[in-house]
């Protein structure tokens, strides 16, 4: 351990580029530049200090820790450099989901846009959400302006919900423009449907 966070690698599944893994104490630089980005963070309220980002990246790794979901870290396989997170996790907004309710969602350094990354991490996370952890449905929410994460949703194979659509409760006042989210879902008898479509991962 580092400063409280781990230095051995634990390893949550494998793609044909990424690995999906716990955090590690050398990931520290990667985290603090992705929630100090402007343009990975232009959609939420406000920006993280280094030492803001260090103490969400510890809260990160204490619920993977605690329950095996959470946002995991992603690494490339090619040069085991960190790229960003993709994650199944608990929404804990009980003013607009029970509390059961699971969300997928990622966040990516901008150098690695545009690539795939996070729909090939999703849909894995997702395979292993819906088969070992026998989750029953997944939601994934965005502001509505954020086409390129709502993209992600649908190609994934996720719809709308809109009646499911809601405002952030942890978005301020100061910033009305971000509060108003859509709802994306899809059940575990849904994916399984897709899945058998789709065939095995190329």
């Amino acid at each position: 351990m580092t400063d409280g966070m781990p230095t051995e690698r634990r390893i949550i599944l494998e793609t044909r580029r990424l690995v999906i893994r716990n955090w590690l104490a050398s990931d520290r630089d990667l985290f603090r530049e992705i929630n100090a980005d402007p343009k990975v963070m232009e959609f939420f309220p406000f920006r993280r200090s280094p030492e803001e980002a260090d103490a969400f990246l510890g809260r990160l790794n204490g619920m993977i820790s605690d329950t095996g979901l959470g946002f995991y870290a992603l690494e490339l396989k090619a040069t085991r450099e960190p790229i960003g997170f993709c994650g199944l996790s608990l929404a804990n907004m009980p003013s607009v989901f029970p509390a059961e309710t699971v969300e997928t969602g990622w966040r990516l350094a901008t150098r690695f846009w545009g690539m795939g990354y996070a729909t090939e991490a999703a849909r894995a996370l997702l395979d292993f959400g819906f088969g070992e952890k026998g989750i029953k449905a997944v939601v994934s929410f965005a502001v509505a302006e954020n086409q390129r994460s709502t993209a992600v949703m649908k190609r994934l194979g996720l719809h709308r919900i809109p009646h499911l659509d809601f405002e952030h409760p942890r978005v301020p006042d100061s910033h009305p423009h971000l509060k108003h989210h859509l709802v994306y879902a899809v059940t575990q008898d849904e994916w399984k449907r897709q899945a058998a479509h789709r065939g095995p991962p190329a």
